[in-house]
């Protein structure tokens, strides 16, 4: 039996950039915005790898942890990921030991195999190395050896970061990352916010096959969805068409910054187009507090996942932080005891 708020929340910042504004701007806003999650009982802030597009800014996740991190006091800051095969074992291990050295006890670091881009950008970013990610369930293990006390006597090692507890989790988006996940005993975030189709099989796959490690002794499942929160059903899906654009832009490969909202999205998208969109848009939470409630009830008693992970492109920030408290507020209360 699992209590709604025994359920941990936290924050996926991809740094979206909104129309008008600028990177600085957005970074200001999410130092702020970490601020008010730590003040709402959020666990962990985490950052998203991506490159070469002009809404996000996050291309530099151990910068902006270190940022949000020297900005905050309790809250866990991380990466959502760190795209591996973009980087050698070696220096991840440095940076985020470097993290975990400054801030103790508050570093994650969740690694991914995508690029965080197009194929062109990963070229630019891999080089000869383009077949890294074939080399993911190798290069975690690096870094697993490079944190370990074992490696005191290794011919490489990771200075700082050697000996310190940062935690590892497995990305996915597919059921390759839940057989790996399981295999290493490591917890397992899915990208369901822009990946639902294969959310489920993946989850089931990972604790059905999942072996007990020194790391963790029982499978622990994340979930990234989208939330967009607001007073009432009506303005919340006002200002979820910023959203809806959003992945408008990704469906059709015209990404621009993020897009003030919109009266009738009709306008914006055509049939088959709002057909993809709102297929990637499959588990997104988007409503009053009540409406937020109830889908995200029948979502945990579906799914049983131990945290969700909200991500909210929200163009008006005060709105975004507005959406924050109203789901924080939406999982603190019990009317359902999930089964």
């Amino acid at each position: 039996m699992k209590q709604l708020s025994a359920v941990k929340y936290s924050v996926l910042d991809l740094a979206s950039v909104a129309q008008g504004s600028t990177a600085a701007d957005t970074f200001r806003n999410s130092l702020d915005l970490a601020q008010h999650a730590e003040t709402a009982g959020y666990t962990r802030y985490w950052f998203a790898e991506h490159h070469n597009m002009a809404s996000v800014a996050s291309s530099a996740p151990p910068v902006l942890i270190g940022y949000v991190a020297g900005g905050t006091k309790t809250i866990r800051v991380g990466s959502g990921g760190i795209m591996l095969p973009n980087h050698a074992p070696l220096i991840v291990a440095e940076q985020f030991g470097t993290l975990a050295s400054l801030y103790p006890g508050r570093i994650d670091l969740g690694l991914g195999r995508a690029p965080g881009s197009d194929q062109v950008t990963a070229m630019a970013i891999r080089g000869e190395n383009m077949q890294a990610s074939y080399h993911f369930p190798q290069d975690v293990e690096t870094l697993q050896l490079l944190f370990s006390d074992e490696n005191i006597n290794g011919q490489v090692r990771a200075n700082p970061g050697e000996g310190l507890d940062i935690p590892i989790w497995i990305l996915g988006s597919s059921t390759d990352s839940a057989f790996l996940a399981a295999k290493m005993g490591l917890p397992y975030a899915f990208a369901s916010h822009f990946a639902p189709a294969m959310f489920l099989k993946a989850i089931d796959i990972y604790r059905k096959n999942f072996q007990p490690s020194h790391h963790l002794q029982n499978p622990y499942v994340l979930s990234c969805i989208n939330v967009v929160a607001a007073d009432t059903d009506a303005e919340a899906e006002h200002l979820a068409t910023s959203l809806k654009q959003l992945i408008l832009g990704i469906v059709t490969g015209k990404r621009k910054q993020l897009s003030p909202p919109v009266a009738d999205m009709d306008k914006v998208w055509n049939i088959y187009e709002k057909e993809a969109v709102m297929q990637m848009l499959g588990y997104s939470f988007i409503g009053g507090p009540e409406k937020i409630k109830q889908e995200m009830e029948s979502f945990l008693a579906k799914t049983q996942v131990d945290e969700v992970m909200a991500t909210s492109h929200i163009f008006d920030h005060q709105a975004r932080l507005h959406s924050y408290q109203l789901f924080a507020e939406a999982l603190k209360t019990d009317n359902a005891i999930l089964c």
